[in-house]
């Protein structure tokens, strides 16, 4: 049998992914070898290694790897939706309107943050339907989504400073939330993320054959039975709820789900088939190392991930709209 070099290319990424999850727990500002990482989690005779790598950096690497997956394949999944490749849960207003719904709950109502993933959910489908409506014109095109999504980003920013500004004696603990930070995380954060993540990826696996059948057009679509609009709603609603759910726990972490699904397109190709599963993989990579940097290269100051993302994604994100020109 035929090695398929893209399954195989899938399937060294996940081994990398396994890798650096422990790799990168022996970076920080307490550097430990390899082996005794592997000694931490085998057994737990040094306690202060174990705390360090089992209650700090472990589940910290975990939900990393768990929100940059859910990013990356709601941005792929949204860009075939839209059949639009500028499409990111962050341009299109879902993690903006996740994060204020998330963030009514934190500063007003902190003792319901068990509901922040469904809370974050409908905010999130909120806005992405007011960009859907404001983009619609005759159809929807790249650039009236980019300038939809701004406007939209834009209202709920100002919603965010004025709750900032009239709860100015609690927003402190929502500081870290609003850059989009992974620091003070725990296993909590991961329980909370995990189950809702799984479900989630794996219902995306199970529409490659949609998504893929809506690169053909809405009228190929419909001649192979399937129906458009509410095959473009179910892709909907599963990337906004990878979005919203990641909001929810980490707050705003911008361009993971623009950059890796280029990526992805230029080392698998178009289908969706290889797509999906490798954005899966190389988002965890990408936000994996993100974070590594950001509580690195600061020194004794933490640098949160979602500066890092912006940083790196916004020279990114110009580029793709100069070089389409259809803006």
């Amino acid at each position: 049998m035929k090695l398929n070099k893209k399954y195989l290319t899938i399937g060294i990424s996940f081994i990398m992914l396994a890798v650096l999850l422990v790799l990168l727990s022996t970076i920080g500002s307490v550097d430990l070898s390899f082996n005794e990482i592997i000694k931490a989690l085998i057994n737990d005779d040094n306690k202060v290694v174990t705390t360090i790598v089992y209650k700090m950096r472990l589940p910290r690497n975990i939900l990393a790897a768990l929100v940059g997956a859910n990013l990356a394949v709601a941005g792929i999944l949204l860009q075939s939706v839209m059949k639009n490749p500028l499409a990111d849960p962050g341009i299109t207003g879902v993690s903006t309107g996740a994060s204020v719904a998330a963030i009514i709950i934190l500063l007003l109502a902190p003792k319901y943050t068990n509901i922040l993933p469904i809370v974050a959910f409908v905010g999130g489908a909120i806005a992405c339907i007011l960009v859907f409506l404001m983009a619609y014109k005759n159809g929807i095109k790249p650039g009236r989504i980019v300038l939809a999504g701004v406007a939209v980003n834009t209202i709920l920013g100002g919603v965010i400073s004025f709750l900032s500004t009239m709860y100015s004696d609690r927003i402190q603990s929502a500081m870290l939330w609003l850059n989009g930070s992974l620091a003070t995380k725990t296993w909590v954060d991961v329980n909370m993320l995990f189950g809702y993540s799984i479900i989630a990826l794996i219902v995306s696996l199970l529409l490659i054959r949609s998504a893929n059948v809506l690169q053909l057009g809405d009228e190929a679509a419909t001649n192979l039975g399937f129906n458009v609009n509410l095959t473009r709603l179910l892709i909907s609603g599963v990337a906004v709820f990878l979005a919203a759910i990641s909001t929810s726990v980490v707050g705003v972490i911008s361009f993971v789900g623009l950059i890796v699904p280029h990526i992805s397109r230029m080392i698998m190709g178009s289908d969706h088939k290889y797509t999906i599963p490798f954005s899966m993989v190389l988002g965890s990579i990408v936000l994996l190392v993100a974070d590594t940097l950001g509580r690195t290269i600061g020194g004794a100051i933490e640098i949160p991930v979602g500066v890092i993302m912006s940083i790196v994604g916004g020279p990114f994100f110009l580029y793709l709209l100069r070089k389409r020109g259809d803006y």
